[in-house]
């Protein structure tokens, strides 16, 4: 999240803490998600499940949250999502739009529509910066966007998925991927 807002990205509140009483503060502040730090492979009842970013209330953290490392965000108020895929210095975006109320829009894949859409302006650069910071090459940047066009940085996963939106709205991820590994780092915005 440091790394998001020194390279001029807009960050929601944030806190990973371990601790009960921070973690029932930073929620009774506004209104919050609680989003897993990592996703663990479980099943439930014998199918495999997973846990999406939800609402959480202050009085739903318990003790439980000092076992380790949590992340609690403020609630964007988003009309959508986009998941914008970096490779090299060329960035591919897709609007995603999930049925209204659904926090996580991995939770319901059936019920989402896509469409290609184009970063906004200086965007791409600071989303080659922050990877440069960390040394890569690739990202799967994930962001929620707000009535008024505004881009909040939600995360970047750096083997994040991208496959499934080259098929549904024809981003040629794979061809970039290709064209790095072959040529190396060059610019085709």
């Amino acid at each position: 999240m440091a790394a998001a807002t020194r390279v001029g990205l807009t960050v929601p509140a944030t806190l990973i803490t371990s601790d009960p009483t921070a973690a029932r503060q930073f929620c009774a502040e506004q209104p919050t998600i609680y989003k897993p730090l990592h996703a663990g492979v479980y099943e439930v009842a014998g199918e495999p499940a997973g846990i999406w970013a939800a609402p959480v209330e202050p009085g739903e953290i318990d003790g439980a949250v000092s076992h380790s490392a949590h992340l609690f965000q403020a609630r964007v108020p988003k009309t959508a999502d986009v998941r914008t895929v970096v490779v090299g210095e060329r960035a591919f975006s897709a609007r995603i739009t999930a049925p209204p109320g659904l926090v996580d829009w991995r939770a319901d894949y059936l019920n989402l529509s896509y469409e290609p859409v184009t970063c906004p302006d200086g965007l791409c650069e600071a989303l080659v910066e922050f990877l440069a910071d960390f040394g890569l090459s690739f990202g799967a940047f994930d962001f929620a966007v707000t009535e008024d066009s505004t881009w909040w940085f939600l995360e970047c996963n750096p083997n994040g998925q991208w496959a499934w939106l080259e098929g549904a709205v024809g981003l040629p991820v794979a061809d970039a991927i290709a064209d790095l590994l072959e040529n190396g780092a060059s610019e085709h915005g």
